[in-house]
């Protein structure tokens, strides 16, 4: 097995492909190229049947250079390393750094797959892939690229235990910004591999894992917390804070805090109106009598005459 390690401090651990797997999918490339090539090169002659035997003997290289050296070059730099040999096999061409490869990587491997397996036949390649520790052949070791496995059995990968429940949030106060990344890596390889390690071996392990970490966050273990609970509430300690970072959420340590865009007041709305039901008729109140005349009554005034107008300086028209 061969572990990368990238900038993130996470640990790739990819199994190299060996030499039957690889050339099984040599072959099936190759005969996908070559039905290719037999079908082009037919229509090709049908084509340019009235053309002079140097034109011919011209197309027929430029065919031959183009399907069998340049169509894995194209179908290596568009799938990023997986052709479909490879995809039967389930293989992948990667950089020594775990990351997809480019064209540069695709033509370096075409253009030395021309010696070493067309021109002999596959017997340097071979000869190269047993040789070599991660079974590269000198197409990888120039264009710097590794051939590995994708299909991995489940029951090999490495299980990492969460802490116990106990321990949520315990240490979200910690300033892990000084604990570097290969001590994270550390941790992380002790965690999914302390099941297979002696007690008392892991046990040591676990408490200097747990010392170099307090020592950069300025905090002691507490006494009540084994060291590998420790080792596994920091390190998920530090994944939600990667997660939180990544995704815009409220992170630790001065990273970005995103905030809840404002909410728009909610008017109420107005209750419904019934429809207006039909009074009842209202029936008038008698009136009052008129009161008798009493003695204490003004008397009406008497007519008087004078013209009107008079004293008002208006006098009506006759």
């Amino acid at each position: 097995m061969s572990e990368l390690v990238t900038g993130e401090a996470v640990a790739l651990e990819l199994r190299p492909a060996r030499l039957p797997s690889r050339a099984l999918a040599v072959l099936l490339d190759l005969a996908v190229a070559v039905a290719v090539y037999i079908a082009v090169t037919i229509a090709l002659v049908a084509s340019t049947a009235s053309l002079d035997m140097a034109a011919q003997t011209a197309l027929s290289i430029a065919v031959f250079v183009l399907v069998l050296v340049g169509g894995p070059i194209a179908v290596e730099t568009l799938s990023h390393g997986r052709s479909l040999g490879k995809m039967a096999c389930g293989l992948r061409v990667v950089r020594d750094d775990g990351g997809p490869i480019r064209f540069r990587h695709a033509l370096v491997r075409g253009l030395i797959a021309v010696i070493e397996i067309l021109m002999t036949f596959g017997v340097v390649a071979c000869i190269a892939s047993l040789v070599s520790a991660r079974g590269r052949r000198l197409g990888d070791v120039f264009a710097g690229t590794l051939v590995v496995r994708e299909r991995v059995p489940v029951a090999s990968a490495g299980f990492m235990p969460p802490p116990p429940p106990w321990l949520a949030g315990r240490f979200s106060e910690l300033d892990l910004s000084a604990v570097p990344d290969e001590l994270w890596l550390a941790v992380r390889q002790y965690l999914t591999r302390m099941g297979q390690l002696d007690a008392r071996v892991g046990w040591a392990m676990a408490e200097r894992l747990a010392a170099d970490v307090a020592a950069r966050t300025g905090a002691p273990v507490p006494r009540e917390v084994p060291p590998p609970a420790y080792l596994a509430a920091v390190l998920q300690e530090r994944q939600a804070r990667e997660a939180r970072r990544a995704f815009g959420g409220a992170a630790v340590g001065g990273a970005p805090v995103a905030t809840a865009a404002p909410v728009p007041p909610v008017t109420p709305a107005a209750p419904p109106v019934a429809p207006a039901t039909p009074a009842a008729p209202v029936t008038p109140a008698p009136a009052p009598a008129p009161a008798p005349p009493s003695s204490s009554a003004v008397p009406p005034a008497a007519p008087s005459d004078r013209r009107p107008g008079s004293g008002t300086g208006f006098v009506p028209p006759a």
